[in-house]
């Protein structure tokens, strides 16, 4: 994590040891993950498209991954199984970050 996130994270945790957030609106409340305001209108009809489709970002796809391996090792007894499991996480943690430092650097 680098400085500022770290600091963000300080300030959030304030807030909420605070309680600074408990009257926010929608507290409780489901999010409206269908919303597209944020996106440019000349690219939602693509979004649209690839989220019919199934299709998710190459980032979010390894973090979906990474968070599979992590419940295997968890849940693993085997140590030469836990070995190579970790293995695996490794390999997809530096894939990870290579892809979005690859992503920051555009």
């Amino acid at each position: 994590m680098d400085v500022f996130s770290k600091l963000a994270e300080q300030k959030i945790q304030e807030a909420i040891k605070n309680g600074e957030l408990n009257n926010l609106p929608g507290k409780g409340k489901p999010l409206n993950l269908t919303d597209s305001r944020h996106i440019p209108p000349d690219l939602r009809m693509a979004y649209k498209v690839l989220k019919n489709s199934g299709m998710i970002p190459a980032e979010m796809e390894i973090k979906k991954e990474i968070a599979l391996l992590e419940q295997l090792i968890a849940q693993c007894t085997g140590e030469q199984e836990k070995g190579e499991l970790k293995h695996k996480l490794q390999e997809k943690a530096i894939v990870y970050s290579l892809l979005m430092e690859k992503r920051r650097s555009k």
